[in-house]
């Protein structure tokens, strides 16, 4: 699975935003009730991801032997038991932590170091565009999974090695947008003014690049929060992300998967989660992106 820039995903510039414009968007947001419905669920997850600890109904570390693999609807434990007796709703409920720590982290580190590189490529052009776009080419060459894989694989297992695979291979496609973005702001009649005043370099990208090309980026990223919650999953079902005994979706995947004979309803909702989840990133980043158009 690559990830490749989906240009339709970065919404139209317009350089003289205002007040005006922003208050648009919200009125646009609002109006979407899907956009909306899903705000509300990331919400609630990220209350979850904060507050879960405190509010489980068990220990979401306690086992027992005696009550391995129970059904959904039994009693005291109504999303069942795991493979070691543990409460599923409880480790479902604590495992949003980390499991959006995962996926929302490395996403937020590329945004960051992405539109640095994007930005500084995109309004130097000549030679130095070239260079740098090249270099970030080189990671195209290989399939995102695989090279999150091997770089967890040679950095080792734990949540800090896979938090910085993850992000490395987030970094391009953020900046192959930053670039695209910046170069477009850079040819606008108002920076040409701006260089011409006599304007420095630093003064021209902070006062009038950055205010007209963070929006787009920020949706795009956005729009790889699903994608690093299904790579951060994929990690940890491996064995290269989160540790047992840590409740996060994708190693609880791992663990139940030699269950799925015997309770496959239980062996399936981590799954359910991180699809759920996923969605919800997705379709909550095309309200954003709808949102943020602007119709001439």
């Amino acid at each position: 699975m690559n990830i490749t820039v989906d240009m339709s995903k970065v919404p139209a510039i317009n350089p003289e935003r205002s007040t005006g414009y922003w208050k648009g968007v919200v009125q646009r947001l609002v109006r979407d009730k899907v956009a909306m419905f899903c705000a509300c669920i990331i919400l609630l997850l990220l209350i979850l991801a904060i507050f879960g600890q405190w509010i489980v109904p068990s220990d979401p570390y306690a086992a027992s032997i005696m009550k391995r693999l129970k059904p959904i609807g039994f009693s005291g434990h109504p999303l069942g038991t795991d493979e070691l007796g543990r409460d599923m709703l409880s480790r479902l409920m604590v495992g949003a932590r980390l499991s959006l720590f995962m996926g929302i982290t490395p996403v937020l580190l590329a945004f960051v170091i992405g539109s640095v590189i994007g930005i500084v490529a995109g309004y130097a052009g000549g030679g130095l565009n070239s260079v740098m776009m090249r270099t970030i080419d080189v990671f195209y060459a290989f399939p995102s999974v695989l090279l999150a894989i091997a770089l967890s694989g040679v950095l080792g297992t734990g949540i800090s090695n896979a938090l910085i695979s993850l992000t490395i291979v987030f970094i391009p496609p953020v900046a192959r947008v930053a670039e695209s973005v910046t170069t477009q702001v850079r040819s606008r009649d108002f920076v040409e003014a701006a260089r011409a005043s006599g304007a420095n370099a630093f003064t021209i990208v902070r006062v009038h690049i950055l205010g007209n090309v963070l929006s787009p980026i920020f949706v795009y990223s956005t729009s790889l929060v699903a994608v690093s919650m299904i790579l951060a999953s994929g990690l940890s079902f491996l064995g290269l992300g989160v540790k047992p005994p840590e409740p996060e979706w994708g190693l609880m995947l791992n663990t139940l998967r030699t269950a799925i004979y015997v309770q496959p309803w239980i062996a399936a909702l981590p799954g359910v989660m991180i699809f759920a989840t996923s969605i919800t990133f997705n379709l909550f980043s095309d309200g954003l992106r709808t949102a943020m158009e602007i119709k001439t």
